[in-house]
């Protein structure tokens, strides 16, 4: 048992959280909006994965890496942190591309 995966999702949410708070892209901009676009998008994703392994298309791999706490039958506990830094990594892609391509737009 091992906590090396969580630990380098938590480093990884940690840099996300420095992004945002450094160019104000998501949490920064609007936390109660931003709370809900996550919770929403960890939720759907979360959905997902369950259906999937109530259908028997996704498993759990066994890792020596991982910690081997699971939250549900085949969910591992860094599923839901892997889930969470994807989410956060695309609204802070989104937010700052608008924000590149606008400032392009107004340049030209």
């Amino acid at each position: 048992m091992s906590i090396l995966y969580l630990l380098f999702l938590l480093v990884a949410l940690g840099c996300m959280v420095l992004l945002d708070r450094r160019y104000a892209l998501f949490f920064w901009r609007d936390a109660r909006r931003a709370t809900l676009v996550l919770v929403i998008g960890v939720a759907f994703f979360l959905l997902w994965d369950i259906l999937g392994i109530g259908l028997h298309i996704f498993a759990r791999g066994e890792s020596p890496v991982m910690t081997g706490i699971v939250v549900l039958p085949e969910l591992p506990i860094e599923e839901i942190f892997f889930l969470a830094f994807l989410c956060y990594l695309t609204m802070n892609l989104v937010t700052g591309s608008a924000r590149i391509l606008a400032r392009r737009r107004t340049r030209a």
